[in-house]
């Protein structure tokens, strides 16, 4: 069965996530997934406390750029979380927006050899391992976690381009997809990356909302613009993703859609109509 979620967009304010995370709990959704995009909301603590207000709901951080963050702290956070509250925090981790990295004074010249040497040192860490590395941007000297995870979770890594996914696939237990991101996207994400566990984030709007879309996608230079229509279409649309090899497929609102009317619509007129 192909999980179905939601993404609550840090373009709203921190405090209103509450009530979001509430009403997609009650609701039934499978996962919501928080961005951490500079310079809105921090995605660890927003995470830890969606999952602390709900029961049983799932809380993706995607993504955690890797330049922010000494990888024995991200490990530290990890852990704690996992060992608070089991499988229901998924985090993922990227190179992050080069543009935004530089802002802060942290844009790696080689993205990729930070991400291989950050994502590595991570997943040994994160297995109670003893690291003792001393690479380009990650170095660290026998550092070992007290408190390692009980259940070791899975490592979610953010890739777009070729060389990005084929990495991914390497050094990740999944891969996160980003908005606009089409089928045939999936299918090639797929192929170049070897990885069988892709998450996408599809935009997708209930009604006539096709000229939206089309404007975000303008917007944001996407090649899809994503799905629109009744919860049979837009079902049918996440089927074709699925289709493509998505393994799960995150509905992505517009930032003045209503975030707690969104996520009672993915999860109950939606979410009964996907297989």
């Amino acid at each position: 069965m192909t999980t179905l979620g939601a993404i609550y967009l840090p373009q709203h304010p921190p405090e209103a996530l509450r009530e979001v995370a509430v009403a997609a709990d009650r609701a039934g959704l499978d996962e919501l997934w928080l961005w951490e995009d500079c310079f809105l909301s921090g995605g660890v603590s927003a995470s830890a406390a969606a999952v602390a207000w709900t029961e049983r709901l799932r809380v993706g951080i995607g993504i955690m750029p890797v330049p922010f963050r000494n990888v024995a702290a991200t490990a530290m956070e990890i852990a704690t979380l996992s060992r608070m509250f089991g499988d229901r925090v998924l985090p993922g981790v990227g190179h992050g927006v080069q543009d935004w990295m530089g802002q802060v004074g942290a844009r790696a010249a080689s993205p990729l050899t930070l991400l291989r040497e950050y994502a590595t040192a991570l997943r040994s860490l994160l297995h109670g391992e003893e690291v003792t590395v001393s690479g380009r941007y990650v170095r660290l000297d026998a550092v070992r976690l007290d408190w390692p995870p009980a259940a070791i979770p899975d490592l979610y890594v953010a890739a777009t381009g070729p060389k990005t996914l084929a990495l991914a696939g390497e050094v990740g237990d999944a891969i996160v997809l980003s908005g606009g991101t089409s089928p045939a996207d999936v299918a090639t994400a797929r192929e170049l990356s070897g990885s069988e566990n892709l998450v996408v984030f599809v935009p997708a709007l209930p009604g006539d909302s096709a000229g939206r879309l089309a404007a975000a996608r303008e917007k944001y230079g996407h090649t899809f613009a994503g799905l629109s229509g009744r919860p049979a279409e837009i079902a049918e649309g996440v089927q074709s993703f699925a289709a493509a090899g998505a393994t799960k497929v995150i509905l992505q609102p517009l930032d003045e859609d209503d975030p707690v009317a969104y996520v009672r619509w993915v999860a109950e007129e939606v979410r009964p109509l996907v297989g």
